[in-house]
């Protein structure tokens, strides 16, 4: 068969598209169509043929779209950058838990962050019929895993992803999220608030999330307003477990910053431990704030500061709008969920002592 490959091989066979089918078959697209959905005459020989053919070349003909199914599975679809990070494992076991109380199940795939593997996930998950998809991906402004599913019909919920902003159109899909630009600007005004006036911040890479985009233009117009330059964030990719290089190379630089603001907790308390390594104090040396509000940031000492959103919550959120979709209901626009700040102890008052101290040579 076409698509057959040999076993031990775990590389994904591109899905086969309606042309080729129709190719394959002999007759134009429409026909292909018209057999498949039984929505128009096809000689029954032809349409046998074209049956067939579908089936050799593993074609999945929308089995997701409303206008093709007849019953439900009841099963949800779960497509994620990663489960190792404690912000996607907490929003799954939202969704699992309110996916439960409806008597769904769940199935779900992970992307790893890339932007290629999004394709494939999904469709692994569009094979096994799922109702609806309850999704992350890198770039929801220009993601051609969303164009494909509002292309075919198949209801689906954003997590974490905030589409928008200055695009009306982007706008219609569903999500549901903090707000990562108010509540970037927030963290970084409460820096400002505590006498830093030389903030930076690290980022996830923003090609891999949107998300970290949306909390860098918050940073920028915290720092705008307060009339203080800003700087380009320093970008790491989501897999980094060292940054100090990265740090020796911003702190060493003629005015370094005195506070951090990092895109996520993850990488917040990865830098504070690189800190450390270098033989600075946090926040004696230096102030840093985080985003996420991961569990783990209140067991460290001093308590991590950082944006606390209700990861939770969003997914038991995703589900309900989710469901409410898969039963043609109309979208009435996105459910921003209310962040809160965690003041702990890793952002301190800027001292003319702090800042002596800060000064000394690495």
């Amino acid at each position: 068969m076409p698509n057959s490959r040999p076993s031990g091989d775990c590389t994904i066979a591109k899905a086969p598209t309606i042309r080729e089918v129709a190719a394959a078959a002999g007759v134009s697209v429409a026909t292909v169509s018209r057999a498949l959905n039984a929505s128009g005459p096809v000689h029954g020989t032809t349409s046998a043929n074209v049956l067939a053919v579908a089936r050799q070349l593993g074609f999945r003909p929308n089995l997701v779209g409303r206008n093709l199914r007849a019953t439900r599975t009841r099963t949800l679809g779960v497509m994620l950058p990663t489960l190792n990070h404690p912000v996607f494992a907490e929003c799954l076991q939202g969704i699992d838990t309110q996916a439960q109380s409806h008597q769904q199940v769940i199935a779900v795939s992970t992307t790893g962050y890339q932007v290629d593997a999004e394709e494939r996930a999904s469709e692994r998950l569009l094979q096994q019929r799922v109702d609806g998809l309850i999704l992350t991906v890198a770039d929801a402004a220009h993601s051609s895993v969303l164009d494909k599913l509002d292309a075919e019909g198949v209801p689906y919920v954003l997590v974490f992803n905030q589409p928008g902003g200055t695009s009306p159109s982007l706008g219609a899909r569903p999500f549901v999220s903090v707000d990562n630009f108010l509540a970037g600007r927030q963290m970084v005004e409460h820096l400002l608030s505590l006498g830093h006036q030389r903030v930076h911040m690290l980022a996830g890479q923003f090609q891999q999330s949107d998300r970290s985009l949306q909390r860098f233009l918050g940073y920028q117009a915290a720092m705008s307003a307060a009339g203080l330059p800003w700087s380009p964030p320093l970008e790491l990719p989501f897999t980094t477990c060292d940054t100090r290089s990265e740090l020796q190379e911003l702190l060493n630089r003629r005015s370094p910053p005195t506070a951090l603001f990092c895109s996520n907790d993850q990488l917040a308390m990865t830098v504070i431990r690189d800190l450390r390594d270098l033989g600075f104090r946090v926040p004696d040396d230096i102030s840093l704030a985080g985003f996420d509000g991961v569990r783990m940031g209140e067991l460290l000492s001093p308590v991590l500061t950082t944006v606390v959103q209700p990861t939770a919550e969003i997914g038991r959120a995703a589900v309900d709008l989710l469901l409410q979709l898969i039963d043609g209901e109309r979208y009435l626009g996105p459910a921003l969920l209310h962040h809160t700040l965690r003041l702990g102890g890793t952002a301190s008052h800027r001292t003319q002592e702090h800042q002596a101290a800060f000064a000394s040579p690495l």
